[in-house]
């Protein structure tokens, strides 16, 4: 799928002050592409502003150390944001994965753009630039920076690889292709030094992630004679180990090494009752379209939605589903 640069570039060109905002629950992806995209723009003289419905979590937050990247309603409030020429929603097209920032996006008269790599989506009153074979939306910012013109600094360099690589499993998932190791060499020759961005997302785990990590592991089951792999987190086990939210993340990967596995899911339990669900698949189900039966979106062989509570009922509703997928 081709992205219509030029028009992208004309887009860029003819706006002065830009908003850079993604997804709720941020991962290295949504949080590389900013930092990426906010690094091109200035090189290009524009006045830039990140700004996410949720702040950065802990572990993540080694891939910006200046702190550029703000939380609405703590950092930023919502009528700061007037004056802003353009807006670019990065890695995602969902309106409920914008969170508070959907208020934003919605209410403003600015110029609205989408970068993506992501199968579903809303109308967002925005122009897409969209790929959905693409293997991470930092891959789509690097191609940004070269239609551009724009240089690629060691500190862009950096957080497109952590982009890159989180969003394709440190280069090991099916989405990836040559192409993808020569954007990585890229990379690394402009500055990126993956050894230090791997010790900072896999190497610097808290005792409660370990421990909570445990839990979820331990709940493991499988059904569909261990075709289905499920397993939970609880409110309870965020308690009892002091975990935060994003400790669960990467967990339901791991349950996607029992052997015969052909789709796992994770539900994990909010703060407010409801239930995050994660869906991974290494088989012809669409995690997508599971995905989408709820409300949520994301990719073929990965996607999540959130789910009302309480968290037995959502598990029961959501593998009914599954299940049927399956047969």
């Amino acid at each position: 799928m081709s992205i219509n640069w030029p028009r992208f570039v004309e887009l860029v060109k003819s706006h002065d002050r830009f908003l850079l905002t993604s997804h709720v629950r941020p991962d290295c992806d949504a949080l590389g592409s900013e930092l990426g995209m906010a690094g091109v723009l200035e090189s290009l003289g524009k006045q830039v502003l990140i700004v996410n419905a949720q702040e950065t979590p802990p572990n993540l937050q080694f891939i910006d150390p200046t702190r550029k990247i703000k939380t609405l309603g703590r950092d930023v409030q919502a009528a700061e944001l007037n004056a802003i020429d353009a807006i670019i929603v990065l890695d995602t097209s969902a309106w409920i994965q914008l969170g508070s920032m959907a208020d934003v996006v919605h209410a403003s008269r600015a110029c609205k753009l989408v970068v993506d790599h992501h199968v579903s989506e809303d109308d967002l009153g925005a122009e897409a630039f969209k790929n959905t074979r693409a293997e991470a939306t930092g891959r789509l910012v690097l191609e940004a920076a070269g239609q551009l013109g724009a240089p690629i600094t060691p500190p862009i360099a950096f957080a497109l690889f952590a982009a890159i690589a989180t969003d394709t499993g440190w280069y090991r998932f099916a989405s990836i292709t040559g192409e993808t190791y020569r954007c990585g060499g890229q990379l690394v020759d402009a500055g990126a030094r993956p050894h230090e961005i791997y010790n900072a997302l896999y190497e610097q785990d808290t005792l409660a992630r370990l421990q909570l990590r445990g839990r979820i592991l331990a709940r493991t089951q499988t059904d569909l004679g261990g075709r289905l792999v499920y397993t939970a987190a609880s409110r309870e086990d965020f308690a009892a180990t002091g975990a935060l939210g994003a400790d669960t993340e990467d967990v339901v990967n791991m349950t996607l090494l029992v052997s015969g596995t052909e789709v796992a899911v994770i539900f994990v339990e909010q703060p407010d009752g409801n239930v995050k669900v994660s869906f991974r698949s290494r088989s012809g189900v669409d995690c997508s379209r599971l995905a989408e039966l709820f409300g949520g979106g994301g990719h073929k062989a990965a996607a999540g939605t959130f789910v009302a509570g309480p968290l037995d009922a959502a598990q029961q509703t959501v593998l009914d589903a599954v299940r049927a997928a399956m047969r």
